[in-house]
């Protein structure tokens, strides 16, 4: 075993929608930490692939649509297959719908609360399951949101997965930990993503963000892999159940 905590080395992550943005940032922090990765979502990753194998580790692939929970049995039976072992989770695939409240409608709700809470569920079940069965722990990274402290504005049902999945991560924590799983959160504040574009591309709405984050600029995905790697690492072997925020400050403004 390697000196240094932060070591991946002969590790296996799961990571969930690592084709781009945060996922992808957390999948390649991960292989330059030591990891391989087992990288799951609808499309397939080809670019974080080429990054894993820059850092010298393997990538396989899982083609899954996490819209419902109908993969989650084969999506582990095919990481198991393809690279032996699983030690890390991480729950980063996701999917926002903006609308006024006044005229959300069901379809998207249900759209959200499926891919980002359900799914995130029973996909850490599923692992679980198999670590409980194998008699060892592994380590649960759920990506959460600034929007599981705070409540935003016309995201309805993404600010309710979001808060959900941090009360999940509590509740599983408190069955888990003593089984060796380590269940923890990450919280990313406002980042350059696929999922912001929105956001960044309304002038006004982009400066008022840029005025409360303390930082003074919007995360790029690679400030999230380094906490990743963390969580995911010996050195955060006595952590369950932290909600650790990634923000440039935004929560202390």
């Amino acid at each position: 075993m390697s000196a240094n905590p932060f070591d991946l080395t002969g590790q296996v992550a799961l990571v969930t929608g690592a084709n781009t943005g945060l996922g992808q940032a957390i999948a390649v922090g991960m292989a330059q930490a030591g990891a391989d990765i087992v990288a799951v979502g609808r499309s397939a990753p080809d670019e974080t692939a080429e990054l894993v194998a820059q850092a010298g580790r393997k990538l396989h692939a899982v083609g899954a649509d996490l819209s419902t929970t109908e993969p989650i049995g084969r999506v582990v039976f095919e990481a198991y297959a393809a690279a032996g072992r699983l030690d890390i989770l991480v729950n980063n695939a996701g999917i926002i719908r903006r609308a006024d409240s006044l005229d959300f409608t069901e379809e998207d709700w249900d759209a959200v609360i499926d891919t980002n809470l359900k799914t995130v569920f029973f996909l850490s079940q599923a692992v679980a399951r198999r670590w409980v069965a194998d008699g060892r722990g592994g380590k649960i990274i759920n990506v959460v949101s600034m929007l599981s402290f705070q409540g935003g504005m016309r995201v309805p049902s993404y600010t309710a997965a979001k808060s959900g999945l941090a009360g999940v991560t509590k509740t599983l924590c408190n069955e888990w930990a003593a089984k060796g799983i380590n269940v923890n959160g990450l919280a990313p504040g406002y980042f350059a993503t696929n999922n912001t574009a929105a956001l960044q591309a309304d002038e006004t709405r982009n400066q008022q963000i840029l005025d409360r984050i303390p930082a003074g600029r919007w995360g790029q995905p690679a400030d999230l892999a380094g906490a990743a790697v963390f969580l995911a690492s010996r050195a955060a072997d006595y952590m369950h159940g932290a909600i650790v925020p990634v923000d440039g400050g935004w929560l202390a403004r």
